[in-house]
């Protein structure tokens, strides 16, 4: 068995945008709230921190062992808070089932779209560039679909399409062409061959590796995170009390395309009033402290009847 790690040994993480996600999501302290995408726990910390002790929380995740490191880091709070097993897609089932809720009931749901870093600096989780590993890239260790089967076995076709709608990369017909080439060889097995296999053929220009927006194409599909996304605030949405809040933090275009356009479907439909007119960047200071938060976009729906 994987040891599981603790908070103090390998994972330092900062919330982005807390302040904000508090100041927009938490409306009653006594409430029940949701931190759909849990990861850490550091907004999920912040949540418990801020409510009362008649607040509850409940957090989910897909990842098995970010959620026992969230809980290791909310054990101050015990009693106030239930952690799930879920992905966020199908929570209206999953609240039916684990804790036999339904209807209205929550205050708030806060889905924070990022990557942690427990996946994004941990080398056998194979998402990033710069840490070598199998190409793996799934959220839920438990699903079959990896983002090596993606590269040695989908079609030239299918390759460049997913880059092109999932990594918005220009390049992308020629990235699948030199994929499907190399593969004839020998299969692509890790980051490392594929992150050479780009930036060999595609000089860097600007702050991003060329191979990033394959990378970020591949997590997409092996997680179905666009039509996780969209699922899944339809169905929290329903679980809304009058006067809850959705509060979501997205970090590239198409995520916050996803959003914008469900919440003013939400607001068009009547019973919801979007509260960011235009999403809350992150500051200069925190983008300077942590760099990761510099694509962050918070969004902001309200239930009103």
């Amino acid at each position: 068995m994987t040891p599981v790690a603790t908070m103090d040994e390998e994972y330092t993480h900062e919330p982005v945008l807390l302040n904000e996600v508090i100041e927009h999501l938490v409306t009653d302290k006594d409430g029940t709230y949701l931190d759909a995408t849990l990861g850490l726990g550091g907004h999920a910390e912040a949540v418990l921190a801020t409510i009362s002790a008649q607040g509850r929380l409940i957090g989910t995740d897909m990842d098995p062992q970010a959620l026992a490191i969230a809980a290791e880091r909310l054990q101050p709070f015990a009693g106030r808070f239930r952690l799930v097993r879920a992905n966020f897609r199908n929570l209206s089932q999953t609240f039916q089932v684990e804790l036999g809720a339904s209807g209205p009931f929550l205050t708030g749901a806060l889905f924070d779209l990022g990557v942690s870093s427990l996946q994004m600096d941990k080398a056998s989780r194979g998402f990033a560039i710069n840490h070598e590993g199998p190409l793996d890239m799934r959220l839920d260790p438990d699903s079959p679909l990896t983002a090596e089967r993606i590269v040695n076995e989908w079609p030239e076709e299918q390759l460049t399409l997913l880059l092109r709608e999932y990594g918005e990369e220009r390049q992308a017909q020629r990235i699948a062409r030199w994929i499907v080439a190399a593969r004839q060889d020998q299969p692509l097995r890790t980051t490392r061959d594929l992150k050479e296999l780009i930036e060999q053929r595609l000089p860097r220009t600007g702050r991003l590796h060329p191979a990033t927006k394959t990378f970020m194409a591949l997590r997409i599909a092996v997680n179905q995170e666009l039509e996780n996304l969209t699922r899944g605030l339809e169905s929290i949405a329903a679980l809304l009390r009058p006067g809850g809040r959705i509060a979501v933090i997205s970090f590239h275009s198409l995520e916050d395309r996803i959003v914008k356009h469900v919440f003013r479907s939400f607001e068009e439909h009547g019973g919801y009033r979007i509260v960011t007119a235009s999403p809350i960047c992150p500051s200069t200071e925190e983008a300077g402290r942590n760099p990761r938060s510099r694509s962050a976009k918070l969004r902001v729906v309200e239930r009103n009847r």
